[in-house]
């Protein structure tokens, strides 16, 4: 039974640049976060991934794979604009159940939808819409199965403009053609653990029994991914937020120490912002920095849990004092962790943070939703504040109120 249809949007970044600059369409696209040699590609058009770059690439490594390479720097507002547009698309053929990323969402086949040609209608009618009403550039693979999971899996096994279709008469054989790391769940440290149980092949994987794959994925999950590979229509668990995080690939001109303590400083003031819409304090603070010659610094401090951001600037402040006056800094990263809800946490007795701060806080979101970004900021910040625009992770959709700072 047909349940799932799955949606990925092709090359999303670049393909929304070749789309609003018709200048580039027909042409290698990569998209980079600053336009620097040292940065690398966090999207690449289709006609740029035949040279060999793609996502991850470094631009001077793709320079020289695809001499005609243009870049563009991201727009990470445009592609959220862009999401919620499709979104819109989609919902007027059928109902958008999940989104899981910026480029990626899944819809439910019920009734009479569950019938192949019909299913297939729709998939040719999503395409359709999407080309018609958001951009003629725009193009998506999209996967039909008897689950979320193997529906994401067709729509990743042609690309691009694809439709794949797994049966359930065709499982599991139809996916014995993949390699494990193409199966969504399995990232490196898996396949390693999957080797270590002596899975070296996707068809070994389903046909290993439900009791070693929880043994290797060290409990539940296993039994899941077991009723997965073979159709079973597995519930959604939904994650819950452990980390609020940002990284940025500082520009030229501030990699320095004092640029990079600036951009950290930045991002520590987005972090809490977002940290605070949420409803959670944190109770970690860890910052990490890679040099340009390749080095690594790196710092954590567990702290009462809070939302301050006065309080985490402090903390900051702390560490960011012990950072070696020597080197040239290319990349900061700040990971608020060990998340819990604000209203859940006792309150400290001790330090100064109460009512008052609280309100101090929200005072300062108040300001800079209404007015811009940095309207108001905490002055360690202050060398920074047109760096770190908003970005997008694989998972986090960007909600724009609170995020959109370009």
């Amino acid at each position: 039974m047909l349940r799932s249809l799955y949606i990925d949007l092709n090359s999303y970044f670049a393909s929304i640049e070749q789309e609003v600059q018709p200048e580039l369409r027909g042409r290698p696209v990569a998209v980079v976060p600053v336009m620097a040699d040292t940065t690398c590609a966090i999207a690449a058009s289709y006609e740029a991934k035949r040279f060999g770059v793609k996502t991850g690439t470094m631009i001077s490594e793709a320079k020289q794979r695809c001499p005609d390479l243009v870049l563009v720097q991201a727009r990470h507002t445009l592609y959220v604009e862009y999401h919620h547009k499709i979104i819109d698309c989609v919902e007027r053929v059928m109902h958008v159940k999940r989104v899981n990323s910026i480029d990626e969402m899944v819809c439910e086949l019920t009734g009479s939808m569950r019938a192949e040609d019909r299913a297939v209608q729709l998939a040719n009618d999503v395409k359709r819409a999407i080309r018609t009403n958001v951009g003629d550039s725009l193009r998506c693979s999209i996967g039909i199965a008897p689950n979320d999971y193997l529906a994401k899996t067709a729509s990743d096994m042609q690309k691009p403009d694809g439709l794949v279709i797994l049966r359930n008469h065709e499982l599991p054989d139809a996916l014995y053609q993949l390699e494990l790391r193409d199966l969504c769940g399995i990232g490196r440290k898996m396949y390693e653990r999957c080797w270590k149980y002596g899975i070296y092949t996707v068809e070994m994987l389903c046909n290993a029994s439900e009791q070693q794959l929880r043994d290797v994925w060290g409990g539940i999950e296993g039994e899941r991914m077991f009723q997965r590979l073979r159709g079973m229509d597995v519930p959604y668990v939904e994650t819950h937020k452990s980390t609020v995080g940002h990284s940025h690939v500082l520009e030229p001109e501030l990699r320095t120490r004092e640029g990079a303590c600036g951009v950290m400083h930045r991002l520590l003031q987005k972090a809490a912002m977002r940290l605070r819409q949420y409803g959670l304090a944190t109770g970690q603070l860890a910052i990490r920095l890679r040099y340009l010659d390749g080095r690594r610094w790196k710092d954590e401090r567990d702290i009462t849990p809070t939302q301050d951001v006065v309080q985490l600037t402090s903390v900051m402040s702390s560490m960011l004092d012990l950072l070696p006056p020597d080197g040239t800094p290319l990349k900061v990263s700040l990971a608020l962790n060990k998340v819990a809800p604000f209203d859940a946490i006792p309150q400290p007795m001790f330090e100064n943070v109460g009512p008052a701060r609280n309100a101090l806080n929200d005072t300062l979101d108040a300001i800079n939703k209404k007015y811009g970004k940095n309207t108001v900021y905490l002055g360690p910040a202050w060398n920074a504040l047109s760096s770190a625009p908003m970005r997008i992770a694989f998972n986090h959709i960007p909600d724009l109120e609170v995020d959109d700072d370009e």
